[in-house]
């Protein structure tokens, strides 16, 4: 084991082993395992923190993904070959949820200083079949800003936040809504539960918020084989439902998400007020925005002797992401994409340490070992 691991969910998950065994206790011998009380508390915490009407809990982040835009095409407002756009630096799933739907994926590259969604590019992509865009959160830095919206409405667009990593996170711009939360900047957000987010289960799960009621009961409707009441399906439908101990797990971490996040904030400063190497560059720390620091991704020349040194260290790293979407194998009908920060982005990012029990000391002493290289 590393003395400084990447990620061990063990240990981040230390601090809340007893309230996390009570509350799995408290689901077993309740007997209720879906649709029960832990679930309805948790979609009520989780739109009070994003500041939205409503919040469905689901199955994992893609199927919020993918079942905000099968709502919208049940709605009528989307509909096959409709175009979204999305940042090309992201996780995969941003672009299968889209694809998946039947629409079709454009790419817009990103800012060198955010690696986000550089919002300049976006009125170049739009064509008379865009009806969408995803902004995504990526690393826990909000990808919005009066560009963004500005194109939005001027285009009439939907507005989609992939919010599975940004949980917490704040705008210094307000949303369509006026309010400043990521996953209620816009008209709907996926958010992912999956165990190595700030918010995590021990298990997958992930949340639709929204303050469209219709857009809500769609696919609430949707994931839970697109009944609308028992045994009455108006749509064909999925299984996308939460378990009510994975809602009850996330509960727990709940209480904590503000701590969490704050810890990691001060692991990122530390490392930028520590790391000082001109082959390494540290990610901006904006002003007047809360990121929630999901990872610490920072760009170097010579990435893998780079890796081998912290590795020696007993520092573990890993890379967000080394493939982007455009060219993996499965999206060759997108490789034709210019894309140039991106592709030169993903030569080389690199994750540093970042989640607990990374502390600020840590930090130092792993900023020391790379100011060495």
């Amino acid at each position: 084991m590393k003395k400084y691991p990447f990620l061990d969910l063990a240990l981040t998950n230390a601090p809340y082993m007893d309230e996390l065994k009570a509350a799995a206790t408290g689901v077993i011998e309740s007997g209720r395992y879906l649709h029960g009380q832990q679930t309805e508390l948790l979609e009520q915490e989780i739109a009070q923190l994003c500041k939205t009407e409503y919040c469905v809990s689901v199955s994992n982040g893609l199927d919020a993904l993918r079942l905000i835009l099968r709502a919208y095409k049940e709605m009528g407002i989307l509909h096959n070959g409709d175009e979204v756009i999305a940042p090309a630096n992201t996780y995969i799933a941003s672009v299968l949820a889209i694809s998946d739907n039947g629409l079709v994926p454009v790419l817009c590259d990103i800012s060198e200083e955010t690696m986000n969604m550089d919002t300049a590019l976006l009125q170049g992509l739009i064509t008379p079949r865009t009806r969408a865009v995803m902004p995504v959160h990526l690393y826990g830095t909000p990808c919005w800003d009066n560009e963004l919206t500005r194109v939005a409405r001027s285009h009439n667009l939907l507005i989609i936040e992939d919010n599975a990593q940004a949980i917490g996170a704040i705008s210094d711009i307000a949303g369509l809504n006026g309010t400043f939360v990521t996953g209620g900047l816009g008209d709907a957000a996926g958010i992912s539960f999956y165990p190595t987010k700030n918010l995590g289960a021990l298990g997958d799960g992930g949340a639709i918020t929204t303050n469209d009621a219709s857009l809500a009961a769609t696919v609430r409707a949707l994931a839970n084989y697109g009944s609308d009441r028992r045994y009455h399906n108006i749509y064909q439908g999925y299984n996308c439902r939460l378990d009510e101990i994975q809602a009850a797990m996330l509960r727990v971490k709940l209480r904590h998400l503000d701590r969490e996040n704050d810890e990691r904030a001060a692991v990122a400063r530390t490392y930028r007020d520590s790391i000082s190497n001109p082959r390494v560059t540290t990610p901006s720390i904006f002003d007047g925005i809360k990121q929630t620091w999901h990872q610490y991704v920072i760009r170097v020349e010579g990435r893998d002797a780079f890796r081998a040194l912290l590795d020696k260290y007993g520092i573990g790293t890993d890379i967000h992401y080394a493939v982007p979407p455009h060219r993996q194998p499965c999206y060759h009908s997108l490789s034709h994409a210019e894309l140039p920060v991106t592709e030169r982005l993903a030569s080389e990012i690199v994750s540093l340490p970042i989640a607990h029990p990374i502390s600020p000391d840590d930090a130092r002493v792993i900023a020391g070992v790379i100011n060495s290289y």
